[in-house]
């Protein structure tokens, strides 16, 4: 056999036992003439084929290009052909000012919905040809191996666990309430967290006179019932509560859990943690002469405390006036009064108003009007005690028709079981219900539910829950504070991105960065996540009055002014729309230690510049 590869042509005889040239000339195969000329064979015989498809729409809408790699014979190893590359067809740019931000998040995101709906239409499809194949068996007939299935011995151990858990539920009809004390330092949050504990028998006595030498041996004596939430030896030394403390205690009405904010500067981020759990806020204030002027001032952490209480969704406000039995005070009216009348512009400024505050004065060293009258020099005062106000408080609005929502605490582990912490949001979780970690996507079941007190079968929004689970180690060490559980059969998945458009309201700028603008860099804290962000630009400045546009595109906004804004994050994390999911759209932003600002997130998917989506 030979070959010539220089000759014109072959013939070829199926008898003969060489080629021979000449005698036979190919007949070129006619292309339609719409068709593009097909590419260069892709190595181990591919052809790549580019099929145009719909691109994300930012600012600018450009065709994409999704290449599907189809497999086919190798060719005869004839010379390619030299094709001209056919230049892509362009859409008209689309300018910003026929097209707003608003527009082009929500095409964006209808875009991305489009997509994530055919690519699990594909995974069904996938899913149900596999099962099918399950059944039919292999070519050979021989049927495939099916899930290993559950032995009779881990099938008894999971009724055995399940008739367990529902014998020791004690659903509990009450409502559920968490309330957060929050104020300046040594304003005496502990003390009355103390008090209400020993108040309400949660604490027997044997164990407050063991405190009581304790607190003597330190020379701390006024301290004692703070030792009840600071547990660890640095905040008993000290007399500064570092971490949250949590405890819970409950009345005829309700049951509530106690969140002991810390209130010095240095630890505001642990206090924001707090906040982010509660429904209604206990605002301490000393009435000590010039405690109440130190805690109320700009150093002080008073105001900050109230504005990152309103900002993370506390919607009633408690205002007690602590120490009345001071010798300085002495259960002063006209002291009381002062107090109130200075405070209550400022907390109508942040959005407190008339109805949503209510003014208490009490001793959290001897637990006057805490839970119960006494006959003290306090008699101008005639209203409910701290826990009656607290139990004849409207039942809160809860969102238990919507979809499941927890975002968590944080895990630990305890006898081979995963112990999940957080609160209930919105929805409804059962034991045995199967719930999704987000960003993550971690199947993992819900083996039992505890609430502060006792096993339960059911946690309805504003519980604060104790999921008992079991998952290998690699899927814990995926779960950690600032994901958000949700339902596995949920339809719509909670969205992970790293990029938000914000309505921002900012305070006071630091004095070396006056302007908020592009490249700005801080901290947002977002439900019970924190993150390094990066402002990638700002989009409109808003007038404060009216609410209404005043200007786009600025290139900066000064202190005291309102912005939407397109932030970077350092990486992607769960977060919902405030017009979904008010708890999971709320944002503080937060530099050197100092709060610059708070607002919500308008939209989860941000328009970018011109061309930065191919950068």
């Amino acid at each position: 056999m030979s070959l010539n590869p220089n000759a014109a042509s072959f013939s070829f005889n199926p008898n003969a036992s060489s080629f021979t040239p000449g005698g036979f000339t190919p007949t070129p195969i006619p292309t339609p003439a719409a068709a593009a000329p097909a590419p260069a064979p892709a190595p181990g015989g591919s052809v790549v084929r580019e099929i145009p498809g719909p691109a994300v729409v930012r600012e600018i809408t450009r065709p994409a290009v999704v290449k599907e790699v189809v497999a086919t014979p190798a060719p005869a190893p004839t010379p390619a052909p030299e094709t001209p590359v056919a230049e892509a067809e362009s859409t008209p740019v689309v300018e910003e000012k026929t097209e707003s931000w608003e527009k082009a998040a929500e095409k964006s995101e209808a875009d991305l919905t489009e997509t994530s709906n055919d690519e699990s239409e594909l995974n069904d499809e996938s899913e149900m040809d596999d099962e099918d194949e399950e059944d039919d068996g292999d070519e050979d007939g021989e049927p495939k191996k099916k899930k290993k299935a559950e032995t009779k011995k881990q099938k008894q151990r999971r009724l055995d666990a399940e008739a367990e858990a529902e014998a020791e539920a004690k659903d509990d009809s009450r409502e559920h309430m968490s309330v957060v004390f929050i104020g300046h330092v040594d304003a005496g949050k502990s003390t009355i967290s103390g008090q209400v504990l020993f108040t309400t028998g949660m604490v027997d006595a044997r164990t407050i006179e063991k405190y009581e030498r304790e607190a003597k041996e330190k020379n701390r004596e006024s301290w004692f019932l703070a030792y009840i939430m600071d547990t660890n030896e640095e905040e008993r030394a000290k007399g500064k509560t570092v971490e949250v403390g949590r405890a819970f205690f409950a009345t005829n009405a309700k049951r509530y859990t106690i969140l002991d904010a810390p209130g010095h500067k240095s630890y505001v981020p642990n206090m924001i943690t707090g906040v982010a759990q509660a429904d209604v806020g206990i605002l301490v204030i000393s009435a000590r002469k010039g405690e109440f002027e130190a805690g109320f001032n700009r150093s002080g952490q008073t105001r900050e405390h109230a504005i990152l209480a309103k900002t993370l969704g506390v919607r009633k406000l408690v205002v007690v006036i602590n120490k009345m039995d001071e010798s300085t005070v002495m259960w002063s009216e006209k002291r009381f009064n002062e107090i109130k009348d200075k405070i209550t512009p400022f907390l109508k400024s942040i959005g407190y108003g008339r109805n949503s505050v209510t003014y208490i004065p009490i001793s959290g060293y001897t637990g006057s009007n805490i839970a119960r009258k006494e006959i003290v020099e306090g008699t101008w005062y005639s209203g409910p005690t701290m826990l009656e106000h607290l139990d004849s408080l409207s039942p809160l609005g809860r969102e238990t028709e919507k979809d499941l929502r927890i975002p968590l605490l944080g895990r630990y582990k305890e006898s081979g079981k995963t112990y999940l912490l957080g609160k209930v949001e919105s929805g409804i979780l059962r034991v045995q219900d199967n719930i999704t970690v987000m960003p993550g996507n971690i199947e993992i079941p819900v083996l039992s539910l505890e609430n502060d007190q006792n096993p339960i079968s059911i946690a309805y929004p504003g519980e604060m829950v104790k999921i008992i689970t079991k998952c290998t180690q690699v899927e814990e060490d995926s779960i950690n504070k600032g994901v958000i559980l949700q339902h596995t059969e949920a339809e719509i998945e909670i969205p992970v991105t790293d990029e938000l458009v914000c309505q921002v309201v900012l305070m006071e700028l630091l004095e070396n960065k006056p302007l908020f603008s592009s490249g700005y860099e801080a901290i947002v804290h977002i439900h019970t996540a924190t993150e390094e962000f990066t402002v990638v630009r700002i989009l409109e400045e808003i007038n404060p009055k009216t609410g209404k546009t005043q200007k786009r595109l600025p290139a900066f906004v000064s202190e005291k002014g309102v912005c939407v804004v397109h932030i970077k994050l350092a990486r992607p994390i769960p977060v919902e729309k405030y017009s979904d999911y008010q708890q999971m759209g709320r944002l503080t932003f937060r530099d050197e230690g100092k709060t610059i600002g708070f607002g919500k997130v308008l939209a989860t998917n941000a328009p970018r510049r011109k061309g930065a989506a191919d950068a």
